[in-house]
């Protein structure tokens, strides 16, 4: 082969790897089918990208959004990303159900695209779809990276089990993009927990141990913006003691007369007094309620909003979990 027929298919070869990653991104896209299989042994929430092939904005986020090498690696880490054709003619099965193209006739519907989108037939859409098919989150439109990253933490980090999307986007912007604009900030007194086991003693309080990471994207937000809002700072000021706790802390914790240290659980280095405290229903963020002896009372798991936390923090504080269900109790919360 001489050096000319040599450069050309090299030449060949560049162009269709360029073609490839402005049709695809950097994202390693999966069919319905592998995603489903591969979701029946790790779980993992779906990201839905449906388009068209004459929509000029799907292109465009493939070649902007979807080519970031980064955020698609987080995607690529975190999601079983499924890449599929509004108008596409092949039939899919999706969640134990079969779904079929419309009609045979071009740019019409396939009938997943209407189960996903109903009559709103934009292109781009988005959808995420977590905790094995029971939550979807929908987005239409073109997602830039800023737009996107969001959205992408809030199903990965399940933060869509306590707060609706659209209040955790702001405090998520509040924590990492324009932190010029939370005013609602308050000093919320933090200790160690020795010093809130010893204050206990003079002053018995319930204790408050926000389990966190610096890993943990979610967990910023919650420190940063959740803790120190004025809606819920002065009430545990009041009637808690605070304790910030990094579950990768190398300290030795004395807690109850035991003896907790940094060690590898499932293959991450973390201290293991994050499942003693949180009797054992540990993720990230968790918050442990403690009461005055430092007997864990409950655990709330993932993110919380200010506005969801404040009713949880008066049902301990005051005490109303000792006569009253939670359930009861939040009806007349609301009534208020």
């Amino acid at each position: 082969m001489n050096m000319r027929i040599k450069l050309l298919f090299l030449l060949l070869f560049i162009s269709s790897f360029v073609f490839s990653q402005e049709e695809n991104g950097a994202v390693k896209w999966l069919t319905f089918k592998e995603a489903q299989e591969k979701n029946k042994k790790e779980p993992k929430p779906f990201l839905i990208d449906i388009y068209t092939d004459w929509c000029g904005w799907c292109k465009h986020m493939m070649r902007t959004t979807y080519s970031n090498q980064a955020l698609a690696q987080y995607v690529n880490t975190n999601f079983y990303p499924v890449k599929f054709n509004a108008e596409g003619k092949d039939t899919i099965e999706y969640n134990g159900e079969t779904y079929a193209p419309t009609s045979t006739q071009p740019r019409t519907p396939h009938a997943l695209a209407l189960k996903f989108l109903g009559k709103q037939l934009t292109y781009p859409s988005t959808v995420f779809v977590g905790n094995n098919f029971e939550f979807n989150l929908l987005t239409q439109g073109y997602l830039e990276e800023k737009k996107i990253q969001p959205i992408l933490v809030f199903m990965v980090e399940n933060a869509f089990k306590n707060a609706p999307y659209e209040e955790f986007e702001e405090r998520f912007n509040k924590t990492f993009m324009d932190t010029t604009a939370f005013t609602t900030k308050k000093s919320v007194k933090t200790y160690t927990i020795k010093e809130a086991l010893e204050l206990q003693k003079k002053a018995p309080r319930k204790m408050l141990v926000n389990v966190y990471a610096d890993f943990c994207n979610t967990c910023m937000v919650q420190n940063k913006t959740t803790f120190t809002d004025t809606l819920v700072a002065d009430y545990i000021n009041k009637h808690y003691y605070l304790v910030n706790f990094n579950a990768e802390s190398n300290d030795t914790i004395v807690f109850n007369n035991e003896k907790f240290y940094k060690q590898f659980v499932n293959g991450f280095p973390l201290n293991t007094f994050a499942f003693k405290v949180t009797n054992g229903r540990f993720s990230f963020p968790a918050i442990a309620v403690l009461d005055e002896k430092g007997v864990t009372i409950d655990v709330l798991n993932n993110y919380y909003h200010p506005k969801h936390l404040k009713p949880i923090l008066l049902y301990f504080g005051e005490d109303r979990f000792k006569t009253q269900k939670w359930v009861d109790f939040y009806q007349q919360y609301q009534m208020k």
